[in-house]
């Protein structure tokens, strides 16, 4: 199993980027508990950042800027920034798939069966949700790990992932890491 987060270390300017990062600074307390719950596990903890159309961008940049870019964000990377024993992957498009090396990273890691958790559900998530399935991967996508931009868009990407795509969307704390 390995854990992907994704576009959390953020500068929030996209379209409705102060709710977002409300709703991601919300569910940050559930997050920072599966993230730290995975890394005692050993299990991978895999970064899929937004390069924000930077392509000279690095992820040591990316976390500072976001660090700086509102207190929330500042609290966000307080919480989950990436440590040495992570591995990051910076990507061009909506998909943590599309562009990067996180398809041979998985690969390489024996990783079969991602949890997928950041912002925001009913794009990012959603896209790299999609593209794992299509890899054959087992996918699972804790409720309290996702933010949209609204709590209605939210509980509605949440019904999609269990009705629509037949996901497993349990609270964090009941993953069990392997």
């Amino acid at each position: 199993m390995a854990l992907i987060v994704i576009d959390m270390m953020n500068i929030w300017t996209m379209a409705n980027g102060p709710k977002v990062r409300r709703a991601a600074r919300a569910m940050l307390p559930a997050l920072a508990r599966m993230v730290q719950r995975a890394r005692d596990a050993k299990a991978p903890v895999i970064y899929a950042n937004d390069n924000f159309g930077r392509w000279r961008s690095n992820m040591p940049a990316l976390v500072e800027q976001s660090r700086r870019s509102h207190p929330d964000s500042q609290a966000i990377v307080e919480a989950i920034a990436p440590v040495a024993t992570d591995y990051v992957v910076l990507k061009p498009e909506h998909s943590a798939f599309y562009a990067t090396p996180l398809e041979p990273l998985l690969k390489a890691l024996h990783s079969r069966h991602v949890v997928l958790a950041g912002v925001s559900g009913d794009q990012c998530v959603l896209a790299t949700a999609g593209d794992a399935l299509l890899r054959d991967l087992d996918v699972t996508i804790p409720r309290d790990t996702i933010a949209c931009a609204t709590p209605l868009r939210t509980r509605a990407i949440l019904r999609h992932f269990q009705q629509v795509m037949d996901l497993p969307t349990p609270l964090a704390q009941r993953i069990r890491w392997r």
